[in-house]
């Protein structure tokens, strides 16, 4: 399988702006996200100006932003922000607060009021049913499911996605995102599931050209790697 060959749509999942740039320059990257953890990590000092900018640098594609208050009034207000930055933000809203309450009734009334949403942190079919039912009609969302964490438990993910899509083909307009992703073969199980995006990470990123390699090729490749490692340490086994 070639990239140009798969259905899932690939989004990069980061957030540090020159890293976004490049990305944005690749035409199989087909959207972005990121989220507080992904801000700590590139060491963002602005939260407003690191988004600004990086919806200045990709305006043609959609673009997940996440809110970060645990409160959900303060959620809401949040939310608002954010989706006034512009007309590509998917707003990333987390399916429960800390303490574990569903978030349910802040997407239904955000959801009424137009705001795109992308409902995070989602790991069973329950709550894709309650976050799609939450979804007015006619409004663009998207559920993303943990898959890659799912299967870290030793869980199937893709029979949960397999059970979510059609839940989440009953609204119109609602996409349905396999996340945290560990390894390339994630890419394959969600485009043979017929899940629409994936998020791809820089480590990730990085190994799509081992997509379709020949296994002998590589398997050549691995032991040149160990030649060549064992010869630098000097050793001696005879």
């Amino acid at each position: 399988m070639r990239i140009e060959d798969l259905k899932v749509a690939l989004y990069a999942d980061g957030a540090d702006i020159e890293t976004m740039k490049q990305m944005s320059r690749l035409p199989y990257i087909k959207g972005f996200t990121t989220n507080p953890t992904l801000i700590k990590k590139a060491g963002v000092k602005d939260y407003a100006a690191f988004a600004k900018q990086a919806l200045l640098e990709i305006p043609d594609r959609p673009v997940s932003m996440e809110v970060f208050s645990d409160e959900f009034e303060e959620m809401e207000r949040e939310a608002k922000e954010i989706s006034s930055w512009g007309e590509n933000v998917y707003v990333k809203i987390p399916v429960t607060n800390s303490r574990g309450e569903s978030s349910a009734k802040l997407i239904r009334k955000l959801s009424q009021e137009g705001l795109k949403l992308n409902i995070t942190a989602v790991f069973t079919v329950e709550q894709v049913r309650e976050v799609v039912d939450a979804f007015a009609e006619g409004t663009e969302n998207i559920v993303s499911i943990f898959a890659g964490r799912i299967l870290d438990t030793g869980v199937d993910a893709e029979e949960i996605m397999k059970e979510a899509l059609p839940i989440c083909r009953e609204k119109k307009g609602t996409k349905l995102l396999w996340a945290s992703v560990r390894e390339v073969f994630n890419i394959v199980q969600a485009d043979r599931c017929g899940v629409d995006i994936i998020t791809v990470t820089d480590s990730v990123m990085a190994k799509l050209s081992c997509l379709d390699k020949d296994l002998l090729k590589y398997s050549r490749e691995t032991v040149e790697m160990f030649v060549k490692d064992g010869r630098s340490l000097g050793f001696s086994i005879l």
